[in-house]
């Protein structure tokens, strides 16, 4: 298996929540369903700003978390697959 660049796992899952997942290969079923229900709730994240907009920087700000998790998530991955293949 060819080794992965964890930085861009960790970009790709920050911007886009489970791209780096698909990325890394190996749970591609997770990163799918990630990249789905975050296209989802950004719609979600949308339309609150409009209707509620008091509630919007709450939504932005568990936005930001999760993208953090999965870049870490992502980054932490790609490092251990290519150890295991070393």
């Amino acid at each position: 298996m060819k080794k992965k660049i964890a930085w861009l796992s960790a970009l790709l899952n920050f911007f886009t929540l489970g791209v780096g997942t698909i990325y890394n290969g190996k749970r591609v079923f997770v990163g799918v369903c990630m990249f789905i229900g975050a296209g989802l709730a950004t719609y979600v994240e949308f339309s609150i700003k409009t209707a509620a907009p008091e509630l919007y920087n709450f939504m932005f700000a568990g936005f930001f978390l999760l993208g953090v998790g999965m870049a870490i998530d992502g980054y932490q991955e790609a490092k251990k697959q290519n150890s295991s293949q070393s």
